[in-house]
């Protein structure tokens, strides 16, 4: 008997397949955002020392204590605040987890969900499965991606019940604005819409932006949860350890599907983070090392034949224009390159439900230099 499949997405995610292409071509893998550098030699000595002193068995379903007291201290200090403790950050394993539980937490049948593309893949699925509608507002390529605010309003419908944003943006490197949430906040605030706000690479920024959390926006107080990725943060995605920070109401939501769908997350990474956590290092750690590893990219595929639209503000991530070189529909044209010239990106298409036909691909710079530096040698080269 078959099995209905309960979402319209790709059955394969191509970052799967470009990734499993890049191995085979043995090509510079400049596609999935998968750092290639090793973590902080701490974090693999606490990590040891988690195991070592006993931190081997289930975590508490919230998450260790220690652990959300040292984010709620690192956040309500960076963010220069008093909002988070323990009692409403919630530990996940990863935040494509977190993303699922939120809209598992909000949606009833038919709900309707606004979402822009380009999109994450992980986005679709989830709130398909979970039952809901989505609701497509695309952001034009023409206008760099930036934020049609009038599309965002007459796609709020009777039947919108969650909105779900990015910042930073994934691929396009985008960011949000006081402003932006400010004006969402004019459209939502008055209406029993949930914001489920994907800000995994909130520690990502360059050249002075600064991440604004939505959790904090005071006029959509009780309509956001916030998720991030300790993956992104600390360069560590294989330990798939994310965070939810949400009101007191939409915690306890999250939390009694959480409490079934996992329970708990891994106990000795959690130890390990939170140690981490206290050790002495600069707030713009991050943003300073993968800055230099973006305008590497940039640099060196400054006289190719690709082209830059737009700088990216966060992220791991540099979208580039490449119809000066070929008319190959996206796809053909990253698994060319991958094939051809050993070089492997994540063609635009692959985040949009409808591709609109834009001839652009995605690189990841979290990379080593060196892996970089061959990769935009060759391309130089086309």
């Amino acid at each position: 008997m078959a099995l209905r499949t309960k979402h319209t997405a790709a059955p394969l995610n191509i970052f799967t397949i470009m990734s499993a292409l890049a191995r085979k071509e043995r090509a510079h893998n400049l596609s999935q955002g998968l750092p290639d550098y090793p973590v902080a030699p701490e974090l693999s000595e606490l990590l040891k020392e988690a195991v070592i002193n006993g931190y081997n068995q289930y975590a508490p379903m919230p998450g260790l204590v220690e652990l959300r007291e040292q984010i709620a201290g690192y956040f309500n200090r960076i963010y220069h605040s008093d909002y988070c403790n323990i009692n409403n950050i919630t530990i996940t394993p990863g935040a494509t987890y977190g993303i699922f539980t939120a809209f598992a937490a909000i949606l009833e049948q038919g709900d309707e969900v606004i979402y822009l593309e380009p999109a994450f893949d992980c986005y679709l699925p989830a709130i398909e499965i979970n039952g809901g509608i989505p609701v497509c507002v695309q952001l034009e390529a023409s206008h760099n991606f930036e934020i049609d605010w009038q599309k965002i309003k007459d796609a709020i419908s009777p039947k919108t019940k969650a909105i779900l944003i990015n910042t930073p943006h994934n691929p396009t490197g985008n960011i949000w604005s006081k402003k932006d949430w400010d004006t969402l906040a004019d459209l939502i605030s008055d209406k029993n819409i949930y914001v489920i706000s994907d800000e995994v690479y909130n520690t990502i920024l360059f050249d002075g932006q600064q991440h604004i959390p939505g959790y904090l926006q005071e006029r959509l107080h009780g309509k956001v949860i916030s998720i991030y990725s300790f993956g992104k943060m600390q360069h560590i995605t294989g330990w798939k350890i994310g965070f939810c920070i949400a009101d007191e109401t939409i915690t306890n939501a999250f939390r009694s599907i959480h409490q079934y769908l996992t329970f708990s997350v891994n106990t000795p990474a959690q130890y390990a983070l939170a140690r981490y956590l206290e050790l002495p290092k600069p707030d713009n750690e991050a943003s300073v090392f993968l800055q230099q590893k973006r305008d590497l990219l940039i640099s060196g595929l400054a006289g190719s034949k690709l082209k830059l639209n737009c700088t990216t503000k966060g992220s791991y991530f540099q979208l580039f224009d490449y119809s000066a070189l070929s008319s190959l529909p996206d796809v053909d044209f990253a698994q060319w390159l991958a094939t051809t010239h050993k070089v492997a990106t994540i063609p635009l298409s692959a985040f949009y439900k409808t591709p609109p036909g834009i001839s652009q691909i995605r690189f990841s710079f979290a990379k080593e230099d060196a892996v970089i530096k061959a990769a935009t040698d060759i391309l130089a080269r086309l």
